[in-house]
């Protein structure tokens, strides 16, 4: 009961294990006005709601310029990635489609890990919300269409980890036109209703109707003072020839939580342009350490991925070899068989064709004895022994053509005997190779047996309750900002691929696009894309 916010605060910080705490704030909801828990004051003595039990969002209050240089701890750049991808999803942060199908193929791969046709199967995103309804509204595209572009991209980002998909998700959010900006209505000294924004850069002014493209900024190197009284907000800028710039506030509320998200950023803002903290330092180098060891990790774990695959290639190709020779001693022994069937016939045809040449030649033994029968018998009358030498004639005929029958028959046995001969020769080549064989595949299998598995302090918020003004005084802000600009160009310059990326998706998918859906921030997405405004340029230009 007596906890002041920061002890509240705190317990959630090292139930995350947070270090980087200046971030991050509990927020509640008081009659439709955000606010945020104080750390010097009693939890209980906040206007919190009555009802039980009372709810705090734990969320990033304030945010980096640059989130690859300044988020050190994974766990800080996980909740910045899960509380800019619920903004954009929610459309609190407007994101052009070729943009968001590139954040959601980081999404995909920090969820996911590393692309795999043959587990991210077509229909795998079916029940992921990756893309703002406004992006699947303005396009004649089924969810299949989305799932196949966002699957494109999501391939090509093969080998990142988690928080590297992350901070890619980040360091491509950060440059959007909303992200990290805090809206507030205000009304100028005519009465025009306005919208005030704050950030990490600055104060920006914006018509109602135009979130994306500043009237006005203050950057924060650029003003001298903040200050409230009731619902009158002061800006007094660094050159004391600009005028001072008012405006009122719908509620006295409203005022204070303005000027709390002034003086945090602006602490920030400072604390960027200085050496790093002996915290932060030691932060750092941990985080190198821990990036470093977990790079060894992902480079032994794709090593033994790789061993592993070409183990189980070579299993594969030995198996695969072990059923060619499975279907090679298989047909080695059907042509066994065969061989054995053809020199049985052979033998028995052999058999048969020399019984028949000894029936022939008996035969012809007969009808030789038989003309020398007839010969012997004396035909007195002409004839007779006409008829007897007719006789005699068919009968030589005979003979000649019985002996003839009979040669051929004997030939032919005898080839049939060279035949068996080499249906013989052939059975026991084919029980020599049958035999090889055997041996091969045995050997194949002591291989495959053989191989074994592989193995698979914390700084508190400088927050005034009481006091209203806040003096900022730094001689060098000018020159610092002019090296962050430089930065910011050298930033772009490397973006300059990822552009064209997103263009060419932007090209892809132009011609589905239904003109009658596009919002007012589409239009004005468009009108500045054409003319070539970004973020941090038109920031410069309004200064």
């Amino acid at each position: 009961v007596k906890w002041k916010g920061k002890d509240l605060f705190d317990l959630v910080c090292r139930t995350l294990g947070l270090r980087e705490t200046w971030f991050f704030g509990l927020q509640y909801t008081i009659k439709d006005t955000v606010a945020w828990l104080k750390m010097d004051k009693k939890v209980l003595d906040h206007d919190v709601p009555t009802e039980e039990p009372k709810t705090f969002h734990f969320l990033a209050k304030f945010y980096p310029e640059n989130a690859e240089e300044e988020l050190v701890q994974e766990i800080t750049q996980h909740l910045f990635f899960l509380q800019v991808k619920k903004q954009i999803l929610d459309e609190k942060i407007f994101c052009p489609p070729e943009a968001s199908v590139l954040l959601a193929s980081y999404a995909v791969q920090a969820k996911y890990g590393d692309y795999d046709p043959n587990v991210h199967k077509r229909g795998f995103l079916a029940q992921e919300e990756l893309l703002p309804k406004r992006v699947i509204n303005l396009y004649q595209m089924t969810p299949e269409m989305w799932e196949e572009r966002i699957t494109a991209w999501y391939a090509e980002h093969r080998g990142r980890a988690r928080d590297e998909a992350e901070m890619e998700y980040l360091k491509i959010a950060q440059d959007l036109e909303m992200y990290g900006v805090n809206y507030f209505a205000i009304r100028n000294k005519k009465g025009t209703e306005l919208l005030l924004g704050v950030d990490a850069l600055g104060l920006h002014i914006y018509d109602p109707d135009n979130r994306l493209t500043p009237k006005i900024s203050f950057p924060w190197n650029e003003i001298r003072n903040i200050s409230y009284s009731d619902k009158e907000f002061t800006i007094k800028p660094l050159d004391k020839k600009i005028d001072v710039f008012k405006f009122n506030s719908s509620k006295l509320r409203v005022n204070k939580l303005i000027l709390q998200l002034c003086i945090g950023n602006h602490d920030l803002f400072m604390r960027r342009r200085k050496a790093d903290s002996l915290e932060v330092q030691q932060m750092k180098a941990q985080a190198r350490e821990e990036k470093a060891r977990k790079q060894m990790e992902r480079q032994c774990l794709a090593r033994e991925k790789q061993m592993r695959e070409e183990a189980e290639r070579t299993r594969d190709e030995l198996e695969r070899r072990l059923m060619q020779l499975k279907e090679e001693a298989t047909m080695a022994n059907e042509a066994l068989m065969r061989s054995e069937e053809t020199a049985d016939l052979l033998a028995e045809k052999a058999q048969i064709t020399e019984e028949e040449a000894k029936l022939l030649a008996q035969k012809a033994a007969e009808a030789e004895q038989e003309m020398q029968r007839i010969k012997a018998t004396a035909i007195r009358t002409e004839e007779e022994k006409r008829l007897m030498e007719q006789k005699v004639l068919e009968a030589e005929m005979l003979a000649l053509k019985m002996a003839e029958e009979s040669e051929r028959r004997a030939k032919e046995a005898d080839q049939l005997k060279q035949d068996l001969q080499e249906a013989r020769e052939s059975e026991r080549r084919a029980k020599q190779k049958l035999l090889e064989i055997t041996s091969k595949s045995s050997y194949t299998q002591s291989l495959n047996s053989s191989t074994t598995a592989l193995p698979t302090d914390l700084p508190s918020f400088n927050l005034i309750s009481e006091s209203l003004s806040f003096d900022f005084k730094d001689t060098d802000m000018k020159r610092l900002s002019m090296e962050i600009e430089k930065e910011k160009v050298e930033y772009m310059e490397k973006s300059k691929h990822l552009q064209e990326q997103l263009n060419e998706l932007k090209t892809e998918i132009e011609a589905l696009k239904l003109k009658e859906r596009e919002t007012a921030l589409d239009i004005l997405h468009n009108e500045n894309s054409s003319r070539g405004n970004s973020k941090h340029n038109t920031i410069k230009k309004v200064s």
